[in-house]
């Protein structure tokens, strides 16, 4: 009597968890495993290559399938033998085709899995890391700055980019398009902000430079590397060359006079700021409301540039003459900024000292601006043959040139006092000999 082997139906039947046995054969190499785990039964496919035993997972097995199918039907059941078998012999073609290339099928598999693995993860880093995102971070690396440049910055993205274009401030930042960048700015300028739209322009640049260097290590925080930014696409835009002519449009002398005649008797902190902004030869007035009380020397303030220097800063001395250092004396130098409204605690906006010197200038002055103060103090003092280099210090714009920026120590205070000595006098149409005695003695 011959006793018939059991078909691999009954075969895997007979299993309990943790065992495994051997169903079919898999013509041209391997054979057909079916181990028993808690949850069923798997199917995969066996073979040996110099010694070394592999076994590749085909699928789970299901009795119900029909036998002679070839592949699962998805929702319907899972592996029959015969599908496995077609599964395996795909397999050991594969692994022979890797063989010839010097790799083998769980090698190719392995790799291609980390492939996948590698995209996936780069797909979501990007899908979290948006053009949104990298200007966010960009507005706080300035943060750590002095100054209001982050506020600025923050403002601008918010209106121009995250509220006007909320799809392309959603894209990875690798993937924006200087075509992107390009309507942006073309909003702007269509609505007459040229200037505004080469503001917008420069921070976005900025940003995506920033996340550029990252790449070369240095002082750029780590994290910007995970915008895999490999291009600038600013670079690839215009400015607007019309909104970059010269608008300072500097106050005339008898404008200057002007000027300085409603402003040198206000009382109280609107007074000494406006006359200390003048005096002092106009410095940038957020550079100066930002003065603190722990920065005033012996005749001079310390302010603290940032203006076109990156992530660096430098302090600048800007001297205290006549009107301005009594001016100065005169304050309560308590709490921790100079120019205050409530005893130190918080300075003066730049807008509200911007704003002071507009109100006063009202109608009489045409087209007033506080920033043609800046320009007025420099045409001012360049008629009165002062030097461009000595103008440079007093309104912290000269520092150019290696020689100038890393060997030059000098910091021009006499040369300062005595400029700004001839501005007083010049604003105060009198006698030079006795204003200069006057200075001398203050």
């Amino acid at each position: 009597m011959t006793i018939k082997s059991p078909t691999p139906g009954q075969a895997i039947k007979k299993l309990t968890a943790g065992q495994s046995k051997s169903v079919a054969k898999v013509p041209g190499g391997g054979r057909i495993e079916a181990r028993c785990h808690a949850g069923g039964v798997l199917l995969y496919w066996r073979h040996t290559d110099n010694g070394r035993t592999s076994r590749e997972l085909i699928g789970p097995y299901d009795p119900k399938a029909p036998p002679e199918s070839v592949k699962p039907k998805d929702g319907a059941y899972g592996w029959s033998i015969r599908a496995a078998e077609q599964a395996a012999l795909a397999m050991l073609i594969a692994h022979q085709a890797q063989l010839e290339q010097g790799s083998t099928y769980r090698e190719s598999k392995l790799a291609q899995q980390a492939a996948q693995q590698a995209a996936k993860e780069a797909k979501a880093i990007l899908q979290t890391h948006t053009l949104k995102a990298m200007l966010e971070a960009y507005c706080d690396r300035l943060a750590e700055r002095p100054g209001r440049s982050h506020s600025d910055a923050r403002s601008m993205f918010t209106n121009h980019v995250l509220d006007a274009f909320p799809k392309v401030a959603k894209l990875p930042a690798c993937n924006v398009t200087s075509e992107q960048i390009v309507t942006m700015l073309d909003r702007l300028r269509e609505a007459g902000k040229a200037r505004t739209s080469n503001k917008l322009r420069s921070y976005i640049g900025a940003a995506y430079q920033t996340a550029l260097k990252a790449k070369r290590g240095g002082a750029i925080p780590v994290k910007f590397k995970a915008f895999k930014i490999t291009h600038n696409p600013v670079t690839d835009t215009a400015r607007d060359e019309t909104a970059d002519r010269d608008d300072k449009n500097p106050l005339s002398t008898e404008q200057m006079r002007l000027y300085w005649s409603l402003i040198k008797d206000l009382d109280g902190i609107k007074g000494v700021a406006l006359r200390l902004h003048l005096l002092t030869g106009a410095p940038r007035i957020e550079q100066l409301v930002n003065a603190r009380v722990e920065k005033v020397r012996d005749g001079y303030i310390e302010l603290t540039d940032t203006k076109g220097r990156g992530s660096k800063s430098r302090l600048h001395a800007v001297a205290l003459v006549g009107r301005a250092l009594q001016d100065v004396q005169s304050l309560p130098m308590s709490g921790e900024w100079l120019l205050s409204t409530d005893g130190g605690e918080t300075h003066i906006a730049a807008t509200t000292l911007s704003g002071w010197a507009k109100d006063v200038a009202g109608e009489l002055i045409p087209d007033f601006l506080a920033k043609r103060l800046r320009s007025g103090v420099e045409t001012l003092l360049a008629s009165k043959r002062v030097s461009s280099d000595v103008r440079g210090h007093i309104q912290s714009h000269g520092i150019s040139g290696i020689q100038a920026k890393h060997y030059n120590a000098y910091n021009y205070m006499d040369e300062k006092i005595e400029a700004l000595e001839l501005l007083h006098m010049s604003l105060e149409p009198v006698a030079n000999n006795v204003l200069r005695g006057a200075f001398k003695q203050a």
